[in-house]
């Protein structure tokens, strides 16, 4: 049976989280998460309840055993607050962090700038 990876490509507003088979890196996009608060900025605050959010999001994932690795592209900042509230768990199955913000680019670029990495 392969593998399946999760890719988890975010900062503080959107979260959008990939699938792909394997070793290939063919990303098929499952969610999109945003952080939205309505008529102002995000602060810190809301940054941070984005991430337990997400870290939520992904631990379902784990628990129902719909991925065996996780690859993140997450800006630094955001990264460290989703580390904060994944489990040791969850933890254990990063195989690999790229500190980028890429979720304004598409599916498509995502992938090509994953696989110089």
């Amino acid at each position: 049976m392969a593998v399946t990876t999760w890719v988890v490509v975010a900062d503080g507003s959107r979260a959008r989280i990939f699938e792909t088979l394997g070793l290939k890196l063919d990303l098929r996009e499952i969610e999109d998460l945003v952080n939205v608060v309505p008529g102002r900025t995000l602060t810190e605050k809301d940054r941070e309840k984005f991430a337990r959010t997400v870290a939520d999001y992904i631990e379902q994932g784990r628990l129902h055993q719909r991925y065996q690795r996780l690859r993140f592209a997450v800006e630094p900042k955001f990264l460290g607050m989703l580390h904060a509230h994944l489990s040791e768990g969850t933890r254990h199955l990063i195989f690999e962090e790229i500190n980028e913000d890429l979720s304004a680019l598409d599916a498509r670029e995502i992938q090509a700038h994953l696989q110089r990495h």
